[in-house]
């Protein structure tokens, strides 16, 4: 069984790719960040997934992106709430982590390189992303090429490919993909800034993309909202 690195950050996407990644036959070496996120309780949920779908190995990789700040999910600034559809995609927003993916997909690329394993799984969407930059396909297509260039198995001839199969997908489609393989989205946590017990606002971009999707399917979202 060919191992493949996924990254898992405890929300839905991700749990969702992961499970493609089972799906596809893959044997799963889950990485997560603690990069100093105000929405921590999201590496709880990781764990949980990554039991349920009993991967093969989960590391949490410490690093502190609050010395670079300037985002709302690393730095003193207020989450955006309550924005309709038209704000989120009109520019790139506050909650957008500089570099994050990039920064994400080099540790486990430099993991994977470890490992001899030449695929990584990525939950990235560019339908219902929110408008981050990191989440294009032409940002995948670009890493793949990097990782190809910048790695000694690479070099050596080992092609290493970066696996997006959510990048065209609506949230209801990812839901959907993810009910059809079992994916427990009630373990999953998705907020951008949850309460201090774990519970999404329901109010952030994050939330609110999340509830659009579970409400195309006729489906209620399974986790916790404050009230």
């Amino acid at each position: 069984m060919r191992s493949a690195v996924v990254l898992l950050s405890g929300g839905l996407d991700s749990a969702t790719v992961a499970a493609v990644a089972k799906r596809d036959g893959f044997a799963v070496h889950a990485v997560s960040f603690r990069y100093g996120q105000r929405h921590v309780v999201e590496l709880v949920a990781a764990a949980r997934v990554a039991k349920h779908l009993g991967v093969l190995s989960h590391r949490v990789i410490e690093l502190d992106l609050r010395a670079i700040g300037g985002s709302a999910l690393t730095d003193d600034i207020a989450v955006p709430k309550g924005r309709d559809a038209d704000e989120m995609v009109s520019s790139i927003p506050i909650t957008y982590v500089p570099a994050r993916n990039t920064i994400f997909l080099t540790y486990a690329l430099g993991f994977a390189e470890v490992i001899n394993a030449s695929d990584i799984f990525i939950g990235v969407n560019a339908l219902d992303y929110s408008g981050y930059p990191d989440c294009r396909p032409e940002f995948i297509s670009a890493f793949e090429q990097l990782a190809n260039l910048a790695t000694k198995a690479g070099v050596e001839g080992e092609r290493f490919t970066i696996h997006a199969p959510l990048i065209a997908l609506s949230k209801a489609d990812i839901i959907r993909l993810g009910m059809s393989l079992g994916v427990d989205y009630g373990l999953t946590s998705s907020c951008y800034d949850p309460t201090p017990t774990g519970e999404a606002c329901g109010r952030c971009d994050s939330c609110q993309l999340r509830l659009r999707g579970f409400a195309q399917n006729n489906v209620a979202d399974p986790i916790r909202y404050a009230a």
